[in-house]
């Protein structure tokens, strides 16, 4: 029997854009030299797609749920648990779990940068933060990729209805976390996380790696701005729900835990940093020697084109493009389907997600090409997969790899 269609899904995390002036009125994706993305798509069909419906802002922890199949809003908790799983915290019923910035405040409070000078590696902070004391919960921190980290919280009577201490924005003071509810498990958690705060600024001012920072002209770390409380997810096994044996290669964590808490394998490879610094070539690899070594989707997340658009430079931008599109020229391999799209748009003028669409494509056996032949925003509007939503990805790409089940006699 011939063997199925097997499937690379590269999410490359806030691909789409919007036009910029200064590059004449296009997109970083559309002033970028893409001749291995254009090739995919005058091979393949295109199309753009609402992550998860027209006019809804995307956050990636949704997005990410939708693309790989989850109606976020049946099994969505909230990010902090797949920031916890993503760096390793394993969480037990009862556990809060919220996703945490290091950042940098001066002494009156004042968040003067949010990610902490994009801090490369806050792991040194973990032990004096996870031996941190509280009066009614244990505390287990771990840093992820780069200014990320992972709060959980451990003990009795504890609640995810807490609001954040994240101000969102510079020039802000940090906010005191307020219950959302009325109820005593509330407002003793939102307690404990303005203590757990405080302590935690504390330990960090002194830090060894802080007062080397100062010296050498960068920002401390010296708060962690915590939100995105929630509790353990129930999320069906991936392979079980869609009868494919996946992996997933992301340098980083928090991507990986989503994955791991669909029950996929977490592949780690040299030079997946998360980070600009990121070897895209050796991520594309390394899914494909996964594929054939029996697995039949290899999900694979580039970082970087977010991380760009967050620091609005749209110049970087496009050339961190160009860089994914070079590790693209032998795609895709015999036997493999190619999806390649973005978990939302993230504008280099806006410096944040938007609700815009973003292109998408599919290349590989069985596809019914469209005329679109280059890959971006605008030329997406008139591809053959329309517009579609996220929740539809899985489904469209078992059609054309003839894992679709049968509907109806």
């Amino acid at each position: 029997m011939k063997e199925k269609t097997k499937v690379l899904l590269i999410i490359c995390d806030g691909l789409g854009g919007r036009p910029v002036e200064s590059m004449g009125g296009l997109t970083p994706l559309e002033v970028a030299r893409t001749p291995n993305l254009d090739r995919l798509a005058a091979n393949g069909i295109s199309g753009l797609m609402d992550t998860i419906r027209p006019g809804v802002v995307p956050g990636s922890d949704v997005a990410h749920l939708a693309i790989l199949g989850y109606d976020p809003y049946e099994v969505y908790t909230g990010r902090g648990p797949f920031e916890a799983a993503g760096v390793g915290i394993e969480l037990k019923a009862g556990d809060i779990a919220f996703r945490c910035n290091f950042a940098s405040v001066d002494d009156a409070g004042i968040v003067t940068d949010r990610r902490a000078g994009r801090i490369k590696d806050a792991s040194p902070f973990d032990d004096v933060i996870s031996a941190i004391e509280l009066d009614d919960a244990k505390v287990l921190f771990k840093a992820g990729t780069e200014h990320r980290g992972a709060l959980v919280l451990r003990g009795e009577g504890l609640s995810a209805a807490v609001g954040p201490l994240d101000p969102k924005k510079e020039g802000k003071p940090l906010k005191e976390c307020k219950p959302l509810d009325d109820t005593p498990e509330a407002a003793r958690t939102a307690r404990i996380l303005n203590q757990f705060s405080a302590k935690a600024r504390e330990a960090l001012e002194a830090h060894p790696l802080n007062e080397q920072r100062r010296a050498d002209g960068k920002l401390p770390a010296n708060a962690i701005l915590i939100r995105g409380a929630g509790v353990v997810p129930h999320i069906p096994d991936f392979e079980e729900r869609f009868e494919l044996k996946a992996a997933c290669i992301s340098g980083a964590a928090f991507y990986a835990g989503i994955a791991r808490s669909m029950g996929m394998d977490i592949v780690t490879v040299d030079g997946a940093t998360g980070g600009l610094d990121t070897d895209v070539g050796v991520k594309i690899t390394g899914a494909c020697e996964l594929l054939d070594k029996g697995y039949d989707m290899v999900f694979v997340h580039v970082k970087a084109t977010d991380n760009l658009g967050h620091d609005g430079k749209a110049i970087e931008k496009a050339a961190m493009i160009e860089r994914i599109d070079d590790a693209l020229e032998a795609m895709p391999p015999e036997g493999t389907l190619l999806v390649l799209t973005g978990d939302h748009s993230t504008p280099c003028e806006m410096k944040n997600h938007s609700a815009d669409p973003v292109p998408i494509l599919m290349s590989g056996p069985g596809v019914r090409t469209d005329a679109v032949d280059t890959f971006g925003e605008r030329p997406a509007m008139t591809g053959g997969l329309g517009r579609i939503r996220g929740i539809e990805v899985v489904p469209t790409f078992l059609g054309i790899t003839g894992r679709a089940k049968k509907y109806g006699a």
